[in-house]
């Protein structure tokens, strides 16, 4: 393994061995000695050559990860927008209104004890009282469902 001193690279050790003691008995000490070497030089690959004729091989469009994220949120997006505009209102439950306007209507003074569900119910018997009440909204422009005693309201038939 390589190790670093005073700015330099060094890279493997090499081992030397020095003789230790005298006579009969030597011993061999192995001392490290650092050998510098350069780092390994960076290759790059290099830029194909294209072929005679000047055009490069077609591989079909390369996306980085950014660009493949865009374009899948892009197609949700023209998903979304599509079936919105697509889909329509949708089903509502007791939707009468559809029918078209009343036929006839009458005009009914309300008593003391009158609210408009109960005008509804009396005016449209076999009907849904929801939807009378609406349209009784609509024909007299009332903005809520308030109504006093002697007002008088249109009411269909």
């Amino acid at each position: 393994m390589g190790s670093t001193a005073r700015g330099c690279v060094i890279g493997p050790i090499r081992r030397e061995r020095h003789p230790v003691g005298c006579g009969a008995r030597r011993r061999e000490q192995i001392r490290a000695v650092p050998v510098a070497t350069r780092p390994p030089a960076r290759t790059r690959r290099p830029h194909p050559v294209p072929p005679p004729g000047g055009r490069r091989p077609s591989g079909g469009v390369r996306l980085t990860r950014r660009g493949r994220v865009v374009l899948v949120a892009a197609v949700a997006a023209l998903l979304v927008v599509a079936f919105w505009l697509t889909a329509g209102r949708g089903a509502r439950a007791g939707d009468d209104v559809r029918q078209g306007p009343p036929t006839g209507v009458r005009t009914v003074v309300v008593d003391g004890d009158d609210t408009l569900w109960a005008i509804a119910a009396r005016a449209r018997p076999n009907r849904d009282p929801r939807v009378t009440v609406h349209l009784i909204r609509e024909l007299n422009g009332l903005s809520g469902s308030i109504i006093r005693p002697g007002q008088r309201l249109i009411v269909p038939r």
